[in-house]
């Protein structure tokens, strides 16, 4: 069920040698090899552009093919860095930069040996093989083939993941043993008695008319054949590892930085996912300032209630009030559908263009609901599929209301559907433009959304608002704990302490977070730096333009490049500003 790739690497890899791009034109066109290689090793990747050249297939993790890849991406990246930029028009370099940027990940990733753990907190490769359903139309008997491919090589995939994380072990590479509570949970709820209660074999419940009564029988019974003989002793067998095996073996510290190369790990995901140079002492420093600014603002809010009592009690009387707390999974669910709809209708007037591709509300799948995130947004697998804010409906007394306004603005609109979207939809640049996720610039959009609901007139009345400030203190925060835990000896307690003290988030959501800032290191440092910036960009703007400035020109500003490091939308706000200023005189 994996295709070698040894054979494509190499021959494509020499052709790039020998092909500088010397212009606009050429670098498009190793831009579109570049993609080309990469759907060639991302099955996945090409199933959700809506190719079915390599429909069947898993991806090829052998320590050959990993191999191989990193051979391929670092001989790109040579290419690729020896361009002259001067002969490049603005568009092509930063399609260079983005390009650069995708690939510095993946040399990072491997040079880090990422692959040894493959599974953080809240998610992991068995739970992306659930995805699998949503990558096939299934219209015809050939998707569904290929999609058995994929299902009966579920076994050799699985095994080459257990094989990594038994490496892991060996050499120091694990999760800490503390974040995977109930992590075996995320596996047995794939484990059915009833085959048909599968998601995995949904597709099978659902023939096109067109599907002759024998082509149907076939399928169906290679599909339970499939169940029983490759999925059901797939996630079996890595739930036995996990519990016999992976978890008592873990690793006890939290620290990212006591792990191999740790320090040097910890300081290229910094700098992967803020795209800054900022230290671990900076970012700490900044995480400190945001924090005591924050907590100023919220007890003004206290004050303005005239609540009695000092600012802790509010948050533990936020905490534990039933009025602030929704009662069935729907309620929930419609309260946040309601807000969505509430900023859907002020977009015009923030925005200059909306997305075409629309969005759903729906809960996080039972299967990893009790270790996952407050909401995320979930981007659509093909271009027949829309997006999707997931809201998590489990454990419903933590999960507070007053928090939905400012969570639904940064998952939904205008957050990451919102940007994600356009992104997709930017016409006449190369794929890596329009599929790359910068985390600082994403997330950083999505904490200034939450911040857009004061315009929009989303938070009606001081709760939502204290929502709002304590969504953006959990951010803050992160920049103190996430950098505490990893380089500068903070415990887990300390880090829960601390969260518990400075936001409103309900205990088990702490818990939640901090397992994933531990098992995910650097990654949460993205947001509040990334807001900070667009909130700079915006003041500098307003100065410059003063009465002319126009914050639906603006955002178009920031939105139209789709996803790219935070030095390049500087540098391209302040063309911005000039371009408008030149208007004006």
């Amino acid at each position: 069920m994996f295709r070698s790739i040894l054979f494509t690497a190499l021959v494509v890899v020499s052709t790039a040698l020998f092909a500088q791009p010397k212009n606009d034109d050429e670098l498009y066109a190793l831009l579109n090899d570049i993609w080309q290689y990469e759907l060639s090793t991302s099955p996945f990747l090409a199933s959700s552009e809506g190719l079915d050249t390599y429909a069947g297939d898993l991806p090829d993790i052998s320590p050959a093919a990993l191999k191989a890849q990193h051979i391929a991406w670092q001989k790109y990246y040579d290419t690729l860095s020896a361009v002259a930029v001067d002969n490049l028009s603005k568009q092509a370099h930063i399609a260079l930069l983005m390009q650069k940027y995708r690939i510095e990940n993946y040399l990072s990733n491997y040079q880090f040996r990422s692959h040894l753990v493959p599974i953080n907190s809240e998610y992991g490769f068995h739970g992306a093989m659930a995805s699998l359903p949503n990558l096939s139309a299934f219209k015809t008997v050939a998707d569904y083939e290929n999609y058995l491919r994929r299902l009966n090589g579920l076994p050799d995939y699985f095994t080459q993941q257990i094989t990594y994380m038994k490496q892991g072990i060996a050499e120091g590479y694990t999760q800490p043993q503390v974040v995977l509570t109930g992590f075996e949970d995320s596996i047995s709820a794939y484990i059915v008695d009833n085959i048909e209660a599968s998601g995995f074999y949904a597709p099978f419940k659902r023939y096109p008319d067109y599907f002759s009564e024998q082509e149907k029988a076939t399928l169906t019974q290679s599909a339970i054949a499939a169940m029983n003989n490759s999925v059901l002793p797939a996630y079996q067998g890595f739930y036995d590892f996990m519990v016999d095996e992976y978890i008592p073996s873990a690793r006890e510290p939290i620290a990212a930085s006591l792990w191999p190369e740790g320090k040097a790990y910890y300081a290229n995901r910094a700098k992967h996912y803020t795209t800054t140079d900022m230290t671990p002492e900076e970012i700490h420093s900044l995480g400190l300032s945001e924090v005591a600014r924050i907590r100023a603002e919220m007890q003004g809010i206290v004050d303005k209630l005239e609540f009695e009592g000092d600012i802790n009690e509010f948050i533990d009387f936020l905490r534990t009030d039933p009025q602030f707390y929704a009662t069935t999974a729907e309620e929930l669910l419609m309260e946040a559908s309601f807000v969505a709809k509430q900023m859907d209708a002020k977009l015009p007037s923030l925005f200059e263009y909306l997305p075409r591709t629309p969005y759903g509300v729906a809960p996080v799948p039972d299967s990893i609901a009790p270790k996952y995130t407050t909401g995320r947004y979930i981007s659509p697998r093909r271009d027949d599929q829309p997006g999707y804010y997931w809201v998590n409906t489990y454990a419903l007394d933590k999960r507070p209301l007053y928090a939905i306004p400012a969570l639904t603005l940064h998952e939904a609109v205008p957050g990451h559907h919102l940007q994600i979207s356009l992104a997709a939809e930017l016409e006449g640049l190369p794929k890596v433009r329009q599929n790359t996720y910068i985390s600082a610039f994403g997330e950083g959009w999505g904490l200034y959304s939450e911040f857009l609901g004061i315009e929009a007139g989303i938070y009606e009345d001081p709760y939502d608002d204290f929502g709002r400030l304590s969504y953006e203190m959990w951010r803050a925060c992160r920049l103190v704990v996430d950098t505490g835990m990893h380089m500068m000896g903070w415990s887990r307690e300390r880090a829960v302490e601390y969260m518990m003290t400075n936001t409103a988030l309900s205990e088990h959501n702490v818990n939640t977070e901090i397992d994933r800032y531990i098992s995910w290191p650097a990654q949460a440092l993205s947001y509040k730096i990334g807001e900070i910036k667009i909130k700079a960009l915006r003041a500098k703007a307003e100065a410059a333009l003063g009465q002319h400035f126009d914050v639906r020109k603006f955002h178009r500003a920031v939105l139209e490049n789709g996803s790219v490091p935070l030095f390049i939308l500087e540098q391209h706000i302040d063309a911005f500003i000039e371009e408008q200023k030149g208007k004006i005189q």
